[in-house]
């Protein structure tokens, strides 16, 4: 009886630390629809552009695009399938057009960040079903946060605009495994 007590602790643990994927928050994080969670990360300092080159076995198609809110922060994260890490190139841009076409692309926001992600392919190329959710998506537990739009696959890299509350807060960049994610973290 006592091992399965100990059975029962050991499995409560591992949800628990599975839970726990992305940036020390304790539930999941960025699932839309879920309310404030406790996170150890530093709020996000600057605005400045920011950039990262993506793997050379890039190979990834955005599968799922998610927002919620932290403390002090709003995230959006990308998620993908595939193989590879993704890079970025993201800045605050005064207005938001499709790739290939120039047409505007509406999103609320103050302010517009712009986040082409790199080393994506098409989802015919890469055999993933791509993200097929709200687009522009909108999560109403957001603060800063006013929706995010994902653009299609051109030339290798995907655009995406968020909407954002206020005059370009500052935000950071990183990406996270298991599965693959671009996670952007905006201030505020």
């Amino acid at each position: 009886m006592r091992n399965i007590g100990m059975l029962v602790v050991i499995a409560a643990a591992a949800l628990i630390s599975s839970a726990c994927n992305e940036g020390g928050t304790s539930t999941p994080a960025a699932t839309a629809g879920t309310a404030t969670t406790t996170t150890t990360e530093p709020i996000p300092a600057d605005n400045a552009d920011k950039s990262a080159e993506h793997t050379t076995d890039a190979d990834l198609t955005v599968r799922d695009l998610r927002i919620g809110r932290q403390d002090g922060f709003d995230r959006v994260v990308y998620e993908f399938g595939g193989t590879g890490t993704p890079g970025y190139r993201a800045s605050y841009v005064h207005s938001a057009v499709q790739d290939g076409s120039g047409k505007p692309i509406e999103v609320p926001g103050e302010s517009i960040l712009q986040v082409s992600i790199t080393g994506t392919s098409y989802p015919f190329d890469s055999g993933i079903e791509p993200y097929s959710g709200a687009n522009p998506l909108a999560e109403p537990s957001a603060e800063v946060v006013n929706a995010a739009y994902l653009g299609a696959v051109y030339e290798g890299v995907t655009r995406s605009v968020i909407g954002v509350r206020g005059a370009k807060p500052a935000y950071r960049i990183s990406t996270l495994s298991n599965p693959t994610r671009l996670v952007v973290d905006i201030a505020g």
